[in-house]
């Protein structure tokens, strides 16, 4: 049917000084966080955060290894009250 969207289907995430990352698949939260994350950078962006809820700390500790790889992410921290983790880029 026209105007349906399918799960494989591109979309533009917006880019501002957080991604909340609940709206992503888990399987996807990677790559939608380091494309987030050279957007930004691009944009201007010093810091951003990137919040992944606080659970378990599966999809934390998911992105900061991720974070580990990227050349340009100068530093990052951990902000528990918000379930999110704080980029510093280079």
């Amino acid at each position: 049917m026209a105007g349906d969207v399918s799960d494989d289907d591109a979309f533009e995430i917006p880019i501002e000084d957080s991604l909340d990352l609940h709206a992503f698949r888990p399987g996807d939260v990677r790559d939608a966080a380091r494309d987030y994350l050279i957007a930004a950078r691009e944009r201007g962006f010093r810091e951003v955060r990137l919040i992944h809820g606080r659970g378990r700390g599966v999809q934390r500790a998911n992105i900061q290894r991720m974070l580990q790889t990227l050349d340009f992410v100068e530093r990052c921290s951990d902000d528990a009250h918000l379930g999110a983790t704080i980029v510093v880029f280079r």
